[in-house]
């Protein structure tokens, strides 16, 4: 999957100064956050399967890719749809 991200003039020479090469540094900011992700979800995984009595099989991103989960804008949005049910009380 390929993302993109748009910078102006500043915010370029900015991270040019205090990286070597941008695209590598981003490449490994997001890798390394997507990784811990991919641990947290497998964690809670291999938990729900066990307490359920499952069997895990496959590798970690078998595990991963099969995890029902809600992405962050569900979760968000979720948040903010009960903020305003409690508001409204």
């Amino acid at each position: 999957m390929k993302y993109s991200i748009e910078l102006n003039e500043a915010e370029s020479k900015a991270l040019s100064h205090v990286t070597y090469d941008p695209q590598e540094w981003m490449q490994s900011v997001i890798s390394e956050r997507c990784r811990k992700a991919i641990d947290k979800i497998f964690k809670e995984e291999i938990e729900r399967i066990s307490s359920e009595g499952g069997t895990i099989s496959g590798t970690k991103e078998d595990v991963v890719l099969n995890a029902n989960i809600k992405t962050g804008k569900q979760i968000n949005d979720e948040i903010i749809k009960e903020e305003q049910n409690l508001s409204a009380l």
